[in-house]
């Protein structure tokens, strides 16, 4: 996608989005969010989770849920500090010890020693096209069930006003119906 459509899609500025047009582009094609209704939704998902392309790293108050990251088995966070060593980041922001180590098996880059290198451009939009395909989103966004895939990648919906107000926009300037 050229930096001028993503700045229009995303509703971003064009510095910004001449920072993100390649590794987004990368990573649609890679697990393939080709088709408009994917990317429109794989666009706007992101973008909430990015505060617009804007951070790839969730910010640490820390919150009483992000406290909660703390000692939970089922993110792999098994050490003491694990829940602020393994907070969200990248696009999709990708959270908790065991989903760094599937990062880093599947892109052979260790996460796990390294997280801020997932807050990097590339290794940001390629784990979110990833983790998206590997959670069914491709299928999700097929049925264009926008709230079905705000719950997959949220786990409730937290933000469902904006993330709807980017998917109109980026239906809107791809064409989609």
């Amino acid at each position: 996608m050229e930096a001028q459509t993503l700045s229009k899609v995303a509703g971003i500025s064009l510095p910004r989005a001449k920072l993100w047009a390649e590794p987004l582009s990368t990573a649609m094609h890679l697990y393939d969010i080709e088709f408009d209704w994917r990317m429109a939704m794989f666009i706007a998902q992101v973008g909430h989770e990015s505060a617009g392309f804007s951070l790839t790293r969730e910010i640490w108050g820390p919150t009483k849920q992000q406290k909660g990251y703390e000692g939970r088995a089922d993110l792999g966070n098994t050490q003491p500090g694990d829940g602020e060593r393994f907070k969200g980041r990248g696009l999709i922001m990708i959270t908790g010890r065991a989903n760094y180590a599937a990062a880093s098996k599947e892109f052979g880059v260790d996460f796990v020693h390294s997280p801020p290198l997932l807050e990097r451009e590339d290794y940001a939009a390629l784990t979110a096209g990833w983790w998206w395909k590997k959670h069914g989103c491709n299928e999700i966004a097929d049925e264009r069930d926008f709230v079905a895939l705000t719950r997959r990648i949220n786990g409730g919906l937290t933000g469902l006003e904006d993330r709807t107000l980017r998917w109109e926009r980026a239906k809107f300037e791809l064409g989609v119906k």
